[in-house]
């Protein structure tokens, strides 16, 4: 059985900065596409970030994130990160991790209509 786990949420002040984990368990993921996405209250999910399947280009961010925002993974460990630094209060949601399997070693994507398997999401607030 498949499962991710996000972890390293948490309330942190504007300017400040998390480091987000995505732990898979039940499958190997190093060959597949993984992203993060956020979900903030009253609004749809949105696409954060996705990364290929070796790690390296393309790596795909949101306009919100670029240049704060850097997307990671260590498939020795079946991990993704998602170091997020100089935070807003706008980038209060929940923040889920997810699997793209459609293809192997396949582009990433940014719609969440093409990911698998997703996290049960971790909470990041940013407020003073």
């Amino acid at each position: 059985q498949v499962h991710l786990v996000e972890s390293g949420g948490g309330l942190v002040q504007p300017g400040g900065s998390l480091r987000l984990s995505c732990a898979a368990s039940g499958r190997t993921f190093s060959n597949y596409a993984m992203g993060w996405f956020r979900q903030a209250p009253g609004k749809q999910r949105e696409f954060v970030a996705s990364i290929n399947w070796g790690g390296g280009s393309p790596i795909f961010y949101a306009d919100s994130v670029k240049g704060r925002f850097t997307i990671s993974r260590d498939n020795a460990k079946n991990t993704l990160y998602l170091q997020m630094n100089s935070l807003k209060p706008e980038d209060t949601a929940v923040y889920y991790c997810a699997v793209d399997e459609r293809v192997l070693r396949g582009i990433p994507d940014t719609d969440e209509a093409a990911y698998d398997y997703w996290g049960q999401g971790t909470q990041v607030t940013v407020s003073s």
